[in-house]
């Protein structure tokens, strides 16, 4: 019940192609890849300001001791 067929894919196809126009579509794609490759970036910069902040916390635990 969680997959996506043939059927139901082309019927988002063609909402889209009803909704934007056959022009606008390729923009709305690229734009939506460039979003995606950005937030991909994001998470990827907080996990290595969170690697290096929990480095800097393991460093400070052992100076102390």
């Amino acid at each position: 019940m969680g997959r996506i067929g043939t059927t139901e894919l082309v019927l988002i196809l063609v909402v889209l192609l009803l909704l934007f126009g056959a022009k606008r579509i390729p923009d709305i794609a690229r734009a939506v890849g460039k979003s995606m490759s950005q937030f991909k970036k994001g998470l990827k910069d907080i996990d290595i300001k969170s690697d290096e902040t929990s480095r800097e916390d393991e460093n400070k635990e052992q100076s102390e001791e």
